[in-house]
């Protein structure tokens, strides 16, 4: 387990139902060596206690901006300065709304206020206070300022028959999120935390055929499925990993099915269900020509140009999304790669596949991405979209498969 002694978190606990999830935040912290410090707005202080809060992070609880000890020295301005990371969990919407408008009337919002460091928010409210356009231009302009968030998610809400996106992160995914922001592997990627469990994954390009010398590609170099396989066989995952043609060797550890075409890569996915995660990270081409030709096709001075009839190949994606339950994977990982509009086309892309997750990144040919080491992506779940920084792509594959984890976790139990 990851020692994480020099990290000190600042837990602001928002006043929602959802406060109780976070003294298992604080537990699942302290266990991995984190310092956490923790501020207890009015509100919160309805569903949790200064007592129990304080018993687990083993620290003092601040709740009180005027609080004669702690200001003699400005406290707020030292807590919002001496902290590597500010998480707000639950981020209601009246908090989300005052750190939005810049407000700074109690001691939570004094030190969201004042911090240099980065933040990152966990919504959690009824579905329709989360879908209400007051709460949507708050949270634009928090991500305008560089707040990261984590959910919220879709689910059965407290209140009796409410359900939708609103659901507070499930602590083991807000720690998962943390973990990735420091960049500690060894806290995220722990051995043994998919033990039981079948990741399926689909990687590289689909090559179509024209004829037996020719066929319709793209560039993809399979780099990024490869290192999401490879991230899910070190926690211990049971892996199938599809490829179309590379020229990468087979992940240590893993069943890899190599094919050359969409139609024989949708047929080796659906012949290798059940899974438990699905992640489609292949290029897929979207056409094929229907009257390949059986030989090669020769050109010539008077020779006419051949007639290319394409046909649209199947969308493995949306084939594993629309599964009934029981067939289909619990959690089913698209990827939207886009040369403009990135985040636009990725929300429209996962709710016509009926995915749960889109991960989205830029490959227009000045990022490098197609065929390079590198890359930066969006992850757009039912309540909003996570901006992650640029990173090689076996730490985008580590992040990824540890947030896979921490959900399966959280919204299944364990294996």
């Amino acid at each position: 387990m990851a020692e994480l002694q020099s990290k000190r978190i600042v837990l602001i606990i928002g006043g929602g139902i959802a406060a109780y999830k976070c003294l298992e935040v604080i537990r699942r912290l302290r266990e991995r060596g984190c310092a956490v410090r923790c501020i207890l707005t009015r509100a919160a202080q309805q569903f949790v206690t200064p007592l129990s809060v304080g018993a687990l992070s083993n620290d003092a609880v601040l709740t009180d901006l005027f609080d004669l000890d702690a200001e003699r020295e400005i406290g707020h301005i030292r807590l919002s300065r001496d902290a590597d990371l500010i998480v707000v969990a639950p981020a209601t919407a009246d908090l989300m709304a005052k750190m939005a408008g810049g407000h700074a009337d109690d001691l939570a919002t004094a030190v969201l206020m004042a911090t240099d460091k980065p933040v990152l928010i966990a919504p959690a409210m009824n579905p329709r206070m989360w879908a209400h356009p007051a709460t949507q231009r708050n949270a634009t302009t928090l991500r305008a300022d560089g707040i990261q968030f984590i959910g919220p998610n879709a689910g059965e809400m407290a209140e009796r028959g409410e359900s939708g996106v609103g659901r507070m992160a499930e602590p083991a995914e807000i720690v998962a999120r943390i973990a990735h922001h420091f960049g500690d592997e060894a806290l995220h990627t722990t051995p043994g935390t998919l033990a039981g469990r079948h990741v399926l994954i689909t990687a590289g390009p689909t090559h179509e055929p024209i004829d037996p010398v020719r066929y319709i590609a793209n560039r993809s170099s399979g780099k990024q499925g490869f290192a999401l396989a490879a991230a899910a066989a070190a926690m211990g995952a049971n892996v199938t990993l599809v490829s179309g043609p590379v020229g990468l060797p087979d992940p240590a550890g893993v069943r890899v099915l190599r094919v050359e075409t969409a139609t024989e890569m949708l047929a080796a996915a659906t012949a290798a269900l059940p899974a438990d995660i699905a992640i489609f990270a292949a290029a897929v081409a979207d056409w094929r020509v229907s009257n390949a030709a059986d030989e090669k096709i020769k050109k010539g001075a008077k020779a006419a140009l051949p007639k290319l009839e394409l046909v649209e190949n199947p969308d493995i994606l949306s084939a594993i999304s629309h599964l009934p339950p029981g067939q289909r994977p619990a959690l089913v990982i698209g990827f939207a790669a886009e040369t403009e509009h990135v985040v636009e086309h990725a929300r429209k892309k996962r709710k016509s596949k009926g995915c749960d997750w889109i991960v989205a990144n830029d490959v227009s040919p000045a990022t490098g991405v197609m065929g390079g080491n590198r890359n930066t992506v969006h992850i757009v779940t039912a309540g909003g979209v996570e901006d992650w920084p640029e990173m090689d792509k076996q730490k985008v594959a580590d992040g990824l498969i540890a947030r896979a984890a921490a959900h399966l976790e959280a919204t299944t139990g364990s294996a």
